[in-house]
């Protein structure tokens, strides 16, 4: 069915009121899709939330597609969603095979969505004009895909628990699995540099994954601390590669060039826990603070930071996806069955 067809195919339409605003419900026949409208509150703070209206929604990673529209991943209940921004209508999918787990997003220059089903091996495009969702079957040994990064007219992924990082050939749906060279180095986070290499952040050892995509081959870097655990990455301009010292509670950054690390400290001490992380154009680096639900935004300028909390307590934001087009970052609030956006360009008057 088509989604102008499941449109019309409204059955029923439910009130819910949420926690920041009154959320309108229309579930489609067969449960199949859910389009919904939500109205986003706006706190006297710099975040403004939008409510899932999915029953027990919990959004993992978000991704902004080229019209503007925000996806992100329904990992409890295996679906992928998309919100407008501009009226608040929420619509989601369910994936074709049940409690897939869906956890990473990228989205393709033409608007097709592609997600990593991590709880059983697969990945998935959605069709964004059709709502059709097609599902490549993974080799065996990668049985939990993580986070999938779109380069060059492939997908590249890693695969966490089973130590491996691989590339689909979207064309073909063939897989390319490699080894990582450490045991249980849990390949998590992956970017890709201006230079079109790939980074891996090893969530499981004190380094960081350099491959070549020409080849496959990974370079190992170690970071100097033994107790680091990198989560997630972002490159800047200059191809830094910043990170998120999960364990230690420190932001970092790599110099490629020059083989140097930097670190800083996050200002929630021994709370931080910091997770999700991206990169403005005007070069400060925004990170989660997920034992402190609340967001920072690092000048690596001045090393001066601005801190926002989360409205809504409890939540984690395990990665974040730039609008450039809106000078907007979208958050997954994971925990809280929210989005959450920040409008960074009317935070520069305050830097």
């Amino acid at each position: 069915m088509s989604l102008r067809a499941s449109r019309r195919a409204v059955s029923r339409t439910l009130l819910l009121v949420a926690n920041c605003g009154l959320v309108i419900v229309a579930l489609a026949v067969g449960g199949a899709r859910n389009n919904t409208t939500a109205n986003s509150a706006t706190p006297p703070t710099s975040v403004i939330e939008f409510p899932l209206p999915r029953p027990n929604a919990f959004p993992h990673d978000p991704a902004v597609a080229p019209d503007g529209a925000v996806w992100y991943t329904d990992q409890a209940n295996s679906y992928i969603g998309r919100l407008d921004p501009n009226t608040g209508q929420v619509t989601d999918f369910a994936t074709p095979t049940p409690k897939s787990g869906p956890h990473g997003l990228a989205i393709a220059p033409t608007g097709g969505v592609w997600y990593t089903a991590n709880l059983v091996g697969r990945i998935g495009r959605l069709d964004p004009v059709t709502g059709h969702i097609r599902e490549i079957v993974l080799p065996a040994a990668a049985r939990d895909p993580h986070t999938p990064l779109l380069l060059g007219g492939k997908l590249w992924f890693t695969v966490q628990q089973s130590d491996l990082y691989g590339v689909l050939d979207t064309a073909s749906g063939r897989a390319t699995i490699y080894q990582v060279p450490t045991p249980a180095a849990l390949p998590y986070g992956m970017v890709s540099a201006p230079d079109g290499t790939i980074w891996i952040a090893f969530f499981g050892t004190n380094a960081l994954g350099h491959v070549d995509p020409a080849t496959g081959k990974l370079t190992e870097i170690r970071l100097p601390d033994p107790g680091a655990r990198p989560r997630r990455l972002a490159t800047d301009a200059q191809g830094h590669v910043w990170y998120s010292d999960y364990a230690r509670n420190m932001l970092g950054t790599y110099d490629p060039t020059s083989g140097k690390f930097q670190e800083y400290p996050c200002p929630g001490g021994i709370r931080a826990a910091p997770y999700g992380i991206a990169i403005t154009p005007d070069g400060r680096i925004w990170y989660d603070e997920s034992g402190e639900s609340r967001v920072v935004a690092f000048d690596p300028h001045t090393t001066k930071t601005q801190i926002y909390d989360l409205p809504t307590k409890g939540a984690i934001v395990r990665n974040m996806s730039l609008d450039p087009a809106h000078s907007r970052l979208w958050l997954a609030l994971s925990g809280t069955g929210r989005l959450g956006r920040i409008d960074y360009a009317n935070k520069l008057a305050n830097r």
